[in-house]
């Protein structure tokens, strides 16, 4: 399959007591084309812009990429579109699915 878009959509909930972020992303590979896939990390520690590393380890393990990469440049290097939404402040209940 080619890949020309990525996009990512994460949920991110930070844990007051604990002082931890977490999160969820869903995975789109090729939105809106015949080829459409889609994926989703569950809830796992991680805060900032960690649910694109963890993107790119999940798709680099299912064979999708064959390069272990920075995200944005096998991206760039490929041709294809890169495309992030990160909803903060989220319920913990947002994320668990």
């Amino acid at each position: 399959m080619k890949i020309k878009t990525i996009d990512l959509y994460c949920k991110e909930w930070f844990d007051k007591v604990n002082g931890n972020s977490y999160f969820s992303c869903d995975i789109i590979l090729n939105y809106g084309m015949k080829s459409e896939k889609s994926f989703t990390l569950p809830f796992q520690y991680g805060y900032e812009e960690h649910y694109i590393d963890m993107a790119k380890v999940f798709l680099f393990e299912k064979r999708y990429f064959k390069e272990n990469n920075i995200m944005w440049m096998l991206c760039r290097e490929n041709n294809i579109i890169l495309r992030t939404y990160k909803k903060e402040n989220c319920l913990k209940k947002e994320l668990v699915y």
